[in-house]
Formats: structure tokens, C-alpha cells, sequence
């Protein structure tokens, strides 16, 4: 019987080391970073007045109030059917350009993708381009290795610090926060926010990069349901590039197996082995490819975007169909008009909403009061929301059909007023007299409204318990 272990089902990760390329893609992506990261860092400082009671802040997240701000858009909690229309929006958006250029979400605007390319970039001016991390990576620790590596993890931390904090800048006044963070005077939970963003930035753009998108992200197994033959993929022409060897050679193909496509690859794979699970569609082998064929004398186009309809008929001979007649598609039409629609009515909703919400809610137990001379008597809790930056008076009324008469609890008037981005409760009585229809009624309809001086109005129907009704 052997002793010898069996042999391990598991092999170490070797790290990515990409080569530095240009070009088209790799231009749009340093585009679309530079854009993206410039949102997100500065947003929390753009100011909007919002006026005394609230920070000046365009974009805000108030979760003490339970409000979004948006420059001069207020969502207040009862209202989520806006954030969840965005949501929905925002899906149909990954479909259709999924189903139009498959994973291009994860190539340019994925947040993992996005931070890792930062990180790489800071990497490379640090230790060298591919083959200098190669030859570091490889080498003893000695003085120069530590130096390098420990001013390279300075930068990614300092990285990581500036993307929890303008994370947590976004739940509170900026400034405010900004100098309560710098005096040790913010909330433990911003420290605590903080710190655990700088650790997961540090670790998945500085460490874990691509292994994120193979083993945590669920999103490549997704896609696969959203692409067909239509869908522009980067892919390689076996058929142009085949069989690989030198350069005017009579019998070779295009492909010199140069390996500038698997070098500047992100993920580590090597495009020419067909479509993988890995591969994000930034492109960047288009265009370390494209560089190759230039300098050969060979057309551009060796690696590219096309669709598996293209593969079949360019090995025919044909000419490949327009990339118009892939994108617009029965699918991308549908996704297409479902988000257009979403975004119409969100639209209609926002623009017609009323900046004054009332709420109404009898009090059930009991259902109604019989005062000394026989006067029903229903209680309710009124509940008025002002969605406006400045204080607001409002009159109460009652329309109905019936003899009541109406009354504010502790007040002398129908009068409220109620400060800006605030809500009010107040409990009203609404009395019938006794031997009026409305008290040996059983239920009565009613509308209870509030107005402001503008004449702007809000309305609840609700209805009044008489005798009868027990």
C-alpha cells in the first residue's frame, strides 16, 4: 500500500502582471475611470441650497430623516417607488447592452474594474511596466523590494481612505464631516464605514482583482442567459489567424504568437482559446493586437468585436452583416422600449407629484365617542407632510355630504404650520351632533383636505362612524 499523498486538486494563484498598451479601447477606458471616479469623488461636495434647517449638500442621503436628496429632487420614504423604478431601469439597462456587447459593463464601468485599473496604473508607475513586476515579483525581499512594495501599498491605502471617505460623504454635510473626521469628532459608525472600504478596496483591487470577477461576482453566469449569436463579443479569427508562426510566411496565418494579446489581458487568458467565463470584454487585446498587425503589415482586425453569426459567414467568404442590424435586434428593441417606458413614467410621476402628503388614519378603539350631550365624536391621527424648502401654513377643511363640524386638538384654529423638509401630526376630532343624520348613521363618507396659502391642496377620503356603527 503507497503512502504517498495524493497529488493536490488545487493550484496556487499566480498574479497578472498586464503590459502597458494604447490605443482606442484603452483610451476610452482611462476615459470612462477618469469620469466615473470624478463623480463619485466630488458629488458629496456640490452645493445645493437646501436652506437653514438642512446641509447644503446636492446629493444626500439623509438617514435620520429617511430622505434622498437630489440636487432639487426630495424622495421621502413613501415615495420608493421612484428608487425602485431606477432600479428597474437600471437592469434593463444591463440587459440591453449586454444583449447588444456583451459584458461590457464589467470591461469599463464595473466599480472592480474601475479601482483595479487605478491600482494597476499606480503599480506600474511605482514598480515598472510587466516585465519589471515580473522580475520584482520573482526576487528575494531585500531593501529595494520592501521600498517599493511598501510605497505602492501607501498609495493603494491612501486610495482606499479616499473612497471610504467619499462614501460616508455622502450620509452627511461634507465639510461638516470632513473636519469631525480630522478632529476625531465624527460618529464611530463613519470610522467604522470607513475603515471597512479601505480594507475591501485595498484587498479586491490590490489582491484579489480578477479572482473577484471568477469566483465572488454572480454577474458572468447571468449574462450568459442575455447573449446570443447577435451578441458583439471580442473574439479571435481563428480562421485569418491560422496556423500561427512568423510573420510572411508562406502557409502561416496573421497570428505570429507574439502573446501581446494574453500580456496585456487583465484576467490572465489568452483570447485565442475562444470564449471564457473570464474574459470582461475591455478590448485591450483589440488593441495590443491591432499595434501588432500595423508593425507586420497585416490588416487590423485579427481580434475584434464580432458575433458567432460573423465567424460563420466570414468563413464562407462573405462579407460580415453591419454592426447596426446586430445591436437593433427584436431583444435590444424590447429592453430598449421597456427602460424608455420606465424612464417616461418615472418622469410623468416626478413632474406631476404634489410637494404636500397627508395622511389619515382613524382610531379604531374606540370607534367613536358619545360626549355628554350626545355628540359622536371620531378621532383621527393626521399626519402632513411639507416636501419644500421653506415653512409652510396649512388650513384644514372637510367636505362631505353630511353636518360636521371640525376641530384641531389643543388648537383654536384649522390652522398648521409646518417647517420645511418636515412632517407634522396633529389628531383631529370630527364631531355630529346628536340627532343629525351623521351620528345615528352608520358609516359616512368624508375628504378631509389641507391647503396652503398658494392653493395648493392634498386630499384623503376617509369616513365618519356614527352610532350605528357599533
Amino acid at each position: 500500500m503507497s503512502n504517498d499523498a495524493p497529488p493536490s486538486l488545487y493550484s496556487a494563484r499566480e498574479p497578472i502582471f498586464p503590459r502597458r498598451v494604447s490605443g482606442r479601447f484603452r483610451s476610452l477606458k482611462w476615459i470612462i475611470m477618469a469620469v466615473t471616479l470624478g463623480i463619485y469623488y466630488v458629488t458629496p461636495w456640490i452645493r445645493w441650497d437646501r436652506g437653514p434647517e438642512m446641509p447644503d449638500q446636492a446629493v444626500l442621503v439623509d438617514l435620520a430623516g429617511r430622505r434622498f436628496f437630489f440636487f432639487w429632487i426630495e424622495i421621502w420614504p413613501h415615495e420608493f417607488y421612484f428608487v425602485a423604478g431606477l432600479l428597474i431601469m437600471a437592469g434593463l439597462g444591463l440587459f440591453l447592452f449586454t444583449s447588444a456587447l456583451g459584458r461590457v459593463w464589467c470591461g469599463y464601468a464595473c466599480p472592480q474594474t474601475v479601482w483595479t485599473d487605478l491600482y494597476i496604473l499606480t503599480e506600474r508607475w511605482i514598480e515598472g511596466d510587466r516585465n519589471a513586476r515580473l522580475r520584482l515579483h520573482r526576487q528575494k525581499w531585500d531593501a529595494r523590494k520592501w521600498r517599493l512594495r511598501l510605497t505602492k501599498w501607501a498609495v493603494w491605502l491612501v486610495i482606499g481612505l479616499a473612497t471610504g471617505g467619499a462614501w460616508v460623504f455622502y450620509f452627511a454635510d461634507a465639510p461638516t464631516l470632513m473636519r469631525d473626521l480630522v478632529t476625531g469628532q465624527a460618529h464611530p459608525v463613519a470610522y467604522t464605514t470607513m475603515a471597512v472600504l479601505t480594507a475591501t478596496t485595498f484587498w479586491f483591487g490590490g489582491f484579489a482583482r480578477e479572482q473577484i470577477c471568477i469566483y465572488a461576482c454572480p454577474w458572468p453566469r447571468i449574462q450568459a442567459a442575455m447573449m446570443d449569436e447577435e451578441t458583439l463579443v471580442v473574439g479571435y479569427r481563428a480562421w485569418r489567424g491560422e496556423p500561427r508562426g512568423k510573420a510572411n510566411v508562406a502557409g502561416n496565418g496573421d497570428c505570429i504568437d507574439c502573446m501581446a494579446c494574453v500580456n496585456v489581458c487583465p484576467m490572465g487568458i489568452d483570447i485565442r482559446d475562444g470564449q471564457q467565463l473570464e474574459c470582461i470584454t475591455c478590448a485591450l487585446c483589440i488593441d495590443a493586437c491591432d499595434d501588432v498587425m500595423d508593425k507586420i503589415g497585416k490588416p487590423r482586425g485579427l481580434i475584434d468585436y464580432f458575433t458567432l453569426s460573423d465567424e460563420r459567414i466570414e468563413r464562407e467568404g462573405a462579407a460580415p452583416i453591419p454592426v447596426w442590424r446586430h445591436v437593433l435586434r427584436p431583444r435590444t428593441i424590447l429592453y430598449t422600449a421597456l427602460w424608455t417606458l420606465f424612464g417616461v413614467l418615472l418622469l410623468v410621476a416626478l413632474l406631476v407629484r404634489s410637494d404636500i402628503d397627508v395622511t389619515v388614519a382613524p382610531v379604531r378603539n374606540p370607534l367613536f365617542i358619545t360626549l355628554s350631550d350626545g355628540t359622536i365624536r371620531n378621532v383621527y391621527e393626521v399626519r402632513i407632510r411639507n416636501m419644500s424648502g421653506t415653512a409652510r401654513d396649512f388650513q384644514l377643511g372637510l367636505t362631505t355630504s353630511g353636518a360636521f363640524a371640525l376641530s384641531i386638538e389643543g388648537e383654536d384654529d384649522l390652522t398648521v404650520t409646518v417647517a420645511p423638509d418636515e412632517m407634522a401630526q396633529i389628531r383631529v376630532y370630527v364631531d355630529a351632533a346628536a340627532g343629525t343624520e351623521g351620528a345615528r348613521a352608520d358609516v359616512t363618507g368624508m375628504s378631509l383636505w389641507v391647503e396652503d396659502d398658494s392653493g395648493a391642496r392634498a386630499s384623503v377620503d376617509t369616513r365618519f362612524n356614527g352610532s350605528a356603527a357599533q
